[in-house]
């Protein structure tokens, strides 16, 4: 039987779990990509249409973060950024009156929780 260095056992333990986590993260930044392109499309399909271009303003930003899953931000493009609240939930008309909100961005979000949160616990279990 060898005799380990309860020092060398800890930093073996240590380098497994940051091998571990570090691989748990590039899999959630696959995910995450994967998961808001679905979730641009799906928008892109779903936003209320006159023109087009508002549909059209869907992109999705990517905050780098060393270590750490990048952050993932959806958004609608300028100068359609400033209908997004008053497509979604409606809005007063000039003369009177009330335009009725057409929601198109809150579906899309709860879909992209649901598959990312069900993506992340796969990739955690399998790790």
């Amino acid at each position: 039987m060898a005799n380990i260095n309860i020092d060398q056992l800890a930093a073996e333990i240590a380098r497994g779990l940051a091998e571990y986590s570090q691989d748990v993260v590039e899999k959630v930044n696959v995910s995450s990509e994967k998961v808001g392109k679905a979730a641009v499309k799906r928008l892109k399909q779903t936003s209320p249409k006159r023109t087009g271009a508002y549909a059209k303003a869907w992109a999705m930003k990517t905050e780098k973060a060393i270590g750490q899953p990048h952050t993932r931000i959806i958004h609608a493009k300028a100068p359609h950024y400033r209908l997004t609240h008053l497509l979604e939930y409606g809005h007063a008309k000039v003369g009177g009156g009330r335009v009725e909100g057409r929601p198109h961005i809150r579906p899309a979000e709860e879909e992209v929780i649901r598959e990312f949160t069900r993506e992340v616990e796969e990739v955690i279990k399998r790790g």
